[in-house]
């Protein structure tokens, strides 16, 4: 059969996610590219893969039987990949890592040079996507790793398949506008009980770990403007509509005149990187880990390693 990676790539993840759109997102191609994938697979094989079922699609039989091989020879592919660089004289070969923007403004840059300076062979390729996206990412080959956030009160769901493994910790502060909270150094997240908040959406564990922080200190946190993007989060709280709370790293996103106030509670998130198990040997892919947790040494203030 005359079929590439992309396409078996594209129905396998159309079983795990159900739409076109979730697909789109998670390989970062547009709609219509993944439906072109599908297309030119259904020519290849020559059967009816997908069938519309409303505003939906749903696999056919053939479909599922094919995505249950997909799955098996992408696992193949990519073995054969790490067998391929074992046979090199010296670490090269291209990676693929999937990042959110705190990682991609404040971690990837110093680990990209160090792997330049070590194993010049070696070229990494970034994606840029949502956190709680970057394990499924791996999980369905769409990336080679990822880096990405745990947090202690909701913990990302653990994937047999995955390794995960901690670069280092960061503990939340409490970000309020300048002068709202006057001589106050280090308060309970009840301190800002009354006060309008800004966080994402309770559907992402980010906004659950904060859910669960503040009702465990006592109240249910008013939420007047429901953010995901940091900076626009540090510009609202530096506006005065409301507080937040941050890390070291998402404070050097963007320059901004607020108090930051020290958290009584211990609020913590884990910036992990995360691989495919079979991948562990991989040379290009310990090496990126390797240097990743290097850089990890050089903590940034307020953090600490794992």
């Amino acid at each position: 059969m005359d079929w590439t990676s992309a396409q078996l790539r594209a129905l396998v993840e159309l079983t795990r996610r159900g739409t076109i759109t979730a697909v789109a997102e998670a390989l970062g191609y547009t709609p219509g590219g993944v439906s072109q994938q599908i297309a030119a697979l259904e020519k290849a094989t020559g059967m009816q893969l997908l069938r519309r079922v409303g505003r939906r699609v749903e696999l056919t039989d053939a479909g599922t039987t094919l995505a249950l091989h997909a799955e098996r020879i992408l696992t193949t592919e990519a073995e054969a990949v790490e067998a391929l660089e074992r046979t090199r004289n010296e670490i090269s070969g291209t990676l693929r890592i999937g990042l959110f923007a705190t990682a991609a403004a404040e971690i990837l840059p110093p680990a990209l040079r160090r792997i330049r300076e070590l194993h010049p062979g070696v070229t990494v390729r970034s994606r840029d996507m949502d956190v709680d996206e970057v394990y499924d990412a791996v999980v369905g080959g769409g990336v080679d790793l990822a880096l990405g956030l745990d947090y202690p009160d909701v913990p990302i769901p653990r994937d047999p398949s995955l390794r995960v493994r901690e670069l280092f910790r960061e503990r939340f502060s409490l970000a309020v506008p300048a002068g709202a909270m006057p001589g106050r150094r280090r308060v309970s997240l009840a301190d800002a009980g009354e006060q309008g908040w800004i966080l994402p959406s309770v559907g992402s564990y980010y906004g659950r770990a904060v859910l669960t922080a503040c009702r465990r200190a006592g109240f249910e946190p008013q939420v007047l403007h429901e953010v995901t993007d940091t900076a626009a989060t540090l510009a609202l709280v530096e506006s005065g509509v409301g507080v937040s709370v941050v890390t070291d790293l998402m404070l050097r996103l963007r320059p901004s005149r607020l108090d930051v106030l020290e958290l009584q509670e211990t609020m913590e998130r884990h910036i992990v990187v995360v691989f495919r198990s079979f991948a562990e040997d991989r040379p290009t892919v310990a090496a990126l880990v390797d240097v990743l947790r290097a850089c990890a040494d050089r903590t940034p203030p307020g953090a600490r390693e794992g």
